[in-house]
């Protein structure tokens, strides 16, 4: 399949060959190997190399959108603008590694979470916007749900 992507404000062309799960995805000039797996309510898992990654796909006026899956979440499942905060679901059933803040503490956009381990591959969570730790509602060891509130920012 071939069509044109929007990737920092410039055009450039994308192909995708494969089925699947395995991908090979070359974009503009660079061609990578992608095993993706769909999560459910349009999230996906994605392998690139050695790196994880997790995706949101929606459809809405003007085409089709990738984003990066904790703002899916916040765009879809309940979360708020970044006026209202953040409420961070589960993408995916798995573990929690590791809460990385601690309630009251004081978040920035990127800021480190919660590490969840989904199929043997540990995956950051951060936050989308800037706030406090209103609520952790999971702890390290704890097995999660696709779903379950993970942490809420105000």
């Amino acid at each position: 399949m071939k069509f044109e992507a929007q990737l920092d404000g410039a055009v450039v062309p994308v192909e995708v060959v494969g089925d699947g799960g395995r991908y090979r995805v070359t974009l503009g000039g660079d061609a990578l190997e992608v095993d993706a797996r769909p999560t459910g309510e349009g999230g996906w898992s994605l392998l690139l190399g050695r790196e994880s990654f997790a995706a949101g796909v929606c459809e809405e006026e003007g085409g089709v959108f990738v984003v990066e899956e904790t703002r899916y979440i916040i765009r879809t499942r309940g979360g708020g603008a970044a006026a209202r905060g953040q409420i961070l679901k589960a993408p995916m059933p798995g573990r929690v590694v590791m809460v990385e803040v601690t309630v009251g503490q004081a978040v920035a956009p990127g800021d480190g979470l919660v590490i969840l381990e989904a199929m043997k591959m540990e995956n950051e969570f951060k936050a989308s916007v800037a706030g406090t730790v209103k609520e952790i509602r999971v702890e390290a060891g704890q097995a999660v749900n696709p779903g379950d509130v993970l942490v809420v920012v105000e």
